[in-house]
C-alpha cells in the first residue's frame, strides 16, 4: 500500500509539471497510470458500472485517461480527450451529461455558505 501511494504521489507530481508547462494533451496518459494504480490498491475503488463507463469513454469516446472525483456513490469524471464533441456523444449515450469547468488559481473558494 505504501508503494502504491508513494506511485500516486509521484505522478501528482509529474501532472502538476505537465499542467505548469501548458501540456494538456499529455495529461491523460498519466491519469490512466492513476487509474491503473487506484484501482489496483483496492475492490472498493471502483464498481462495474464505473469501469464500464471508463473504458467507454477511452474506447468509443476517445479519451486517453480519467479520474473519478468524489467518493461515496456520487461523484464526476474528469477525462482528458482531443476529441470533446465525440467524448461527449458516448457519454450522453450512456446517461452521463458533461459539466463544464475551468482552472483558476484563487485556491479554495466558498460559494455557498449556509446560514
Amino acid at each position: 500500500m505504501l508503494s502504491a501511494l508513494h506511485f500516486t504521489k509521484q505522478l501528482g507530481r509529474e501532472i502538476r509539471s505537465l499542467l505548469e508547462a501548458g501540456k494538456t494533451a499529455e495529461l491523460g496518459g498519466l491519469m490512466h497510470e492513476h487509474w491503473l494504480n487506484k484501482r489496483g490498491r483496492s475492490v472498493g475503488m471502483s464498481s462495474d458500472r464505473i469501469d464500464e463507463l471508463y473504458a467507454l469513454a477511452r474506447k468509443e469516446g476517445g479519451a486517453t485517461g480519467g479520474k473519478l472525483v468524489g467518493a461515496g456513490g456520487g461523484g464526476f469524471f474528469l477525462f482528458q480527450t482531443e476529441d470533446r464533441r465525440r467524448l461527449r456523444d458516448s457519454m450522453t449515450r450512456a446517461g452521463l451529461s458533461e459539466m463544464d469547468f475551468t482552472f483558476d488559481f484563487d485556491g479554495s473558494v466558498v460559494l455557498m455558505r449556509n446560514a
